[in-house]
């Protein structure tokens, strides 16, 4: 009788061990992979609490203000990360591109429309050349975007004389609100998020991608040439930049040599915090945008509460490295 007790009590043990076991790997899972967004929400819970002010409306507009610039720019660095590529030339470029269309437009008299597409275009042939020495000087990413870095940022002090330049009044409605309250960059930054979104999902450029992060060889194998993918890859990363640049201006009603200095780290940063893996294969635009708004989300209520700057930044590391070791886990999780 005893020994049968026992005998049903291990079975029913047993029977429940499968259910017990399936749930934490299954909610570790779900963890990993909305980290981003659920991190993002217990930010802002955070902050509403420790801050009055934080879920004021004004206040959060001005939240999506100070994320605009750093999503656009990270956006474009999602493909190139996505791509197992490094591109930190992006803030260099931005500033080149404003500082060309402000010297175009008030400087040489061009029509405005003229200069901001050569803006754009300095933008992406500043990405088709860092894209050239990767794909066909076969440079390592990291030093050919840091050499492009140097030439974008040298180009604008040499364009401006190293002093500000009046950006055109009709490109600097970028920087202004629709009916007094919503925020142009803000509505850029969610178009510019919609073409990247479609660009990843849905174009072959974007499948490419991809495959190229995923296993660079075995792309080359199935047909994609890489070689001409990257060159594409890194134009689209310096039109987008070309694009936050000009959206800066706007909003700082000039253009400015020394702008966007440092943005190329926010802008990685965003799209690793985004869930995107540094070693490729991997990566979202809504991701990134999640990303971009914790950092502008943790960056404005340290301000509220009086942080210093100094602070804040050991606070930015600290999530950067959290999101670095999510991604581990995640990767670890998926084999």
């Amino acid at each position: 009788m005893s020994t049968e007790v026992k005998t049903g009590a291990a079975a029913e043990a047993v029977g429940r061990a499968p259910e017990r076991d399936g749930l934490a790997p299954w909610l570790s899972r779900a963890v990993l992979r909305n980290g981003p967004l659920g991190g993002l929400i217990a930010l802002v819970v955070v902050m509403a609490v420790l801050s009055r002010d934080f879920l004021n409306g004004q206040n959060l507009l001005n939240v999506g203000v100070q994320a605009s610039v750093t999503a656009i720019l990270a956006f474009g660095v999602t493909f190139v990360i996505v791509s197992a590529g490094i591109d930190l030339s992006v803030g260099s470029v931005a500033a080149l591109s404003a500082t060309v269309v402000a010297w175009a437009a008030t400087g040489e008299g061009l029509p405005v429309w003229l200069a901001v597409l050569l803006g754009l275009a300095v933008g992406a042939v500043s990405g088709l050349i860092s894209g050239a020495l990767v794909a066909y000087g076969k440079l390592p990413a990291f030093i050919a975007t840091l050499a492009m870095l140097s030439v974008g940022r040298g180009l604008a002090l040499v364009i401006s004389g190293g002093s500000p330049i009046a950006f055109p009044g009709s490109v600097g409605a970028l920087g202004d609100t629709l009916g007094g309250w919503l925020p142009v960059p803000v509505l850029v930054m969610i178009a510019m998020g919609l073409v990247a979104a479609l660009i990843l999902a849905r174009t072959y450029s974007g499948r490419a991608m991809f495959a190229i992060g995923g296993n660079e060889e075995a792309a080359r194998l199935s047909g994609i040439h890489v070689k001409r993918r990257k060159l594409v890859i890194y134009a689209l990363s310096g039109l987008f930049a070309a694009v936050a640049g000009i959206v800066l201006a706007a909003r700082l009603t000039s253009a400015q040599p020394q702008a966007a200095t440092g943005y190329e780290l926010d802008a990685i940063a965003a799209v690793v915090i985004g869930g995107a893996s540094l070693s490729g294969g991997s990566g979202k635009a809504s991701g990134t945008l999640i990303g971009a708004l914790i950092l502008a989300v943790l960056r404005n209520g340290l301000n509220l509460l009086s942080v210093s700057a100094f602070w804040q930044q050991v606070a930015t590391g600290l999530v950067i490295a959290l999101a670095v070791l999510l991604d581990t886990l995640r990767r670890r999780s998926a084999r």
